[in-house]
């Protein structure tokens, strides 16, 4: 049998290394193009909520995003299927969750409004200049009017300025619900847009699978293609019927919430993307990464096109549920492994 030759200390140690220093650069990344966009929190104004906000984002994306790539070249699989229980399995979804709710907290919770300004008075008219009275009318002046000097210019002097009032704070929950794209004048509506965007969203898939197949074949490189389905897909395929719709259920939700309602706005279509292919690579084979592009597009372009969140959550959800429940079982019998 022959033995791999040892792995360079270097590169061993770069694997180490490279996943914290990259999720760092990204964190800053986010933060900067927020304040490029205009999305930057009100409450970042203070240094220590805007180092909180990028150490929540920090954390995330080591843990969930570039952490995998410590497996990349090696025997290694992402994940250790033999430890992996039900719940563990939506742990990165729980990640996704506390890292939107600190980052909001610390961006919008207990933040002071801007103070209302106070509406400016219009400028009375002057008056007309009194009439010259004949000196046979003219009266001696009134002890009870003011003096010609206690209005120099003809006019009475000007109000004081109203009080300004702070602005009422609207509740953290709405500021939260508006800011990740949760407001929809009717939400039913746009779950069904979402469920028929979701079932086209499978021809899309399938049709460039088999333009990926095409392309290998042609290229001589048909062997690079996948022959069975990831372990981890076969995992949770496996799990029983209510787990599978949960995480069907959770996908749908939280990735959409953390990526299309978070992330999307913030920092763009394709940064986005990037992120939520990255947030897949421990599924172990790179070119099934492609169908995911494609879907984390189709998403995006729909959160853009009805500025809301709900049909990707539908399309999303339903993905993955007709994966899980319908595709993959069938697959598994017809191959024999069912």
């Amino acid at each position: 049998m022959a033995l791999h030759p040892p792995e360079p200390q270097w590169l061993a140690q770069m694997r180490v290394i490279l996943p914290p220093v990259l999720a760092a650069a990204s964190a800053v990344l986010v933060d900067r193009l927020c304040t490029q966009s205009g999305f930057l929190p009100p409450g970042f104004a203070r240094p220590w909520r805007r180092f909180l906000g990028f150490l929540a984002l920090a954390f995330f994306f080591w843990i969930a995003l570039y952490g995998n790539l410590a497996s990349l070249g090696t025997n290694t699989p992402p994940l250790d299927l033999t430890r992996l229980t039900a719940p563990r399995l939506f742990y990165v979804h729980f990640l996704m969750l506390g890292t939107t709710l600190v980052w909001f907290l610390a961006g919008y919770a207990a933040v002071a409004p801007p103070a209302s300004r106070p509406v400016p008075l219009p400028e009375p008219a002057p008056l007309p200049a009194p009439l010259p009275a004949p000196d046979s009318l003219a009266l001696p002046p009134d002890p009870a009017e003011p003096a010609d000097e206690t209005w120099p210019d003809g006019l009475p002097p000007k109000p004081p300025p109203l009080p300004v009032s702070p602005a009422p704070r609207p509740p953290f929950l709405r500021v939260l619900a508006a800011q990740l794209g949760l407001l929809a004048p009717n939400v039913p509506r746009e779950i069904g847009i979402g469920l028929l965007v979701g079932v086209g969203s499978w021809f899309a898939v399938l049709l460039a699978a088999l333009l990926l197949a095409l392309l290998l074949y042609l290229f001589g490189a048909e062997g690079a293609a996948p022959k069975e389905p990831p372990e981890l897909v076969l995992w949770i395929a496996a799990l029983p019927l209510g787990v599978r719709v949960l995480a069907s259920l959770s996908a749908g939700v939280v990735e959409e919430t953390f990526f299309r309602g978070f992330l999307q706005p913030r920092i763009g279509l394709w940064l986005s993307t990037a992120f939520f292919v990255l947030g897949h690579l421990a599924y172990g084979q790179p070119l099934l990464l492609v169908g995911i592009a494609i879907l984390s597009l189709i998403y995006g372009t729909l959160v853009r096109w009805r500025q809301t969140i709900w049909p990707a959550i539908a399309a999303h959800a339903l993905f993955d549920g007709v994966q899980l429940l319908v595709v993959i079982p069938t697959t598994l019998k017809l191959i024999g492994k069912g």
